[in-house]
């Protein structure tokens, strides 16, 4: 039985040297690497976006995380643990900047308003939605107010979304006849609206 024990023991023994022979590496010393190789990381993280104030911010990430380590972690490749958090965090903050885009996409088409091809307005915020709706009269009163054919060719063009030529022809008049009635209406509706602090046309 004692003999038993004592290869036991010996197994024990010799499996602890084994494990010793790897390097392990503290916390402390993980962010003394980390701050002997920090310009390297902010170069090599800089290439990957793109942008040296991006990797700055990444970089200083990194110290964070390995300030989160447990005063007991013990780590057998510390420059790897280093680029792999790195990693980690430049693909969360891809993940979360294509997500974002697609939010603000999707918001400012959910947004938009279109009259013949043409972006025309946003849909106001709830905050806004009588001062819009008032510019929307003041601007609709001040287009009825044009002198018709200059009326006309004004919403034809800009309102429906026709070319000039096809204006032109519409109304049996030439490009340059329309091209004048237009640029008169712009003219005439933007004092009228700007004067009345009610925007531009």
């Amino acid at each position: 039985m004692a003999s038993d024990e004592t290869n036991t023991q010996r197994l024990t023994d010799g499996d602890r040297r084994t494990d010793t022979t790897v390097p392990e590496t503290a916390p402390s010393e993980i962010i003394a690497l980390y701050l002997e190789r920090r310009a390297s990381l902010v170069r090599i993280f800089a290439a990957k976006l793109g942008s040296a104030a991006a990797a700055e911010d990444l970089v200083q990430d990194i110290y964070l995380k390995l300030g989160a380590l447990k005063l007991s972690t013990v780590v057998h490749n510390p420059m790897a643990l280093l680029y792999q958090i790195g990693s980690n965090l430049m693909l969360d903050r891809l993940r979360q900047q294509k997500r974002g885009l697609a939010r603000d996409t999707a918001w400012r088409d959910s947004r938009r308003i279109t009259v013949g091809g043409e972006e025309i307005a946003d849909i106001p915020g709830a905050d806004d939605a009588v001062s819009s709706h008032q510019r929307l009269l003041a601007a609709t009163a001040a287009i009825e107010d044009l002198p018709p054919r200059m009326r006309q060719a004004f919403s034809l063009h800009r309102l429906e979304g026709l070319s000039q030529a096809t204006t032109a022809k519409a109304m049996g008049v030439s490009t340059k006849a329309v091209e004048k009635h237009i640029s008169a209406a712009i003219k005439i509706l933007v004092k009228r609206l700007g004067s009345s602090g009610n925007g531009t046309v």
